[in-house]
């Protein structure tokens, strides 16, 4: 694994929850189709192991609700939904997330040779 994977993998865990939250604004979902969004947005693949852990982080802070739905074929689901709460807490961390995402982007400009 080189250097630039493992601090890609960094920077999402450190976002990884507002990310979920993000993705669960357009309505409820369940988890391998969370990890298809975020796939989707190019953020790579999602394993279950890293997802569940921050879905339940975020069903105990009151954040998202989650509903167990059995299902004709196959094993029941899981499904996720945004709480108000969460909702708050989403526009408060995209704020400060994206005011973080122009310090650094200023830095980094200054270090680009023209």
């Amino acid at each position: 694994m080189s250097v630039a994977t493992d601090r890609r993998a960094s920077w999402l865990k450190g976002v990884l929850d507002l990310l979920v939250l993000a993705a669960l604004t357009d309505g409820e979902s369940y988890g391998y189709e969370i990890a298809k969004t975020l796939d989707n947005a190019g953020l790579g693949q999602i394993r279950g192991g890293t997802l569940y852990p921050v879905l339940n982080r975020l069903e105990e802070g009151g954040l998202v609700e989650a509903e167990f739905r059995a299902s004709e074929r196959g094993p029941g689901r899981r499904y996720y939904r945004v709480t108000q709460r969460g909702l708050e807490t989403l526009e408060e961390q995209r704020e400060l997330w994206l005011s973080f995402d122009v310090a650094v982007r200023n830095l980094l400009a200054k270090g680009v040779i023209a």
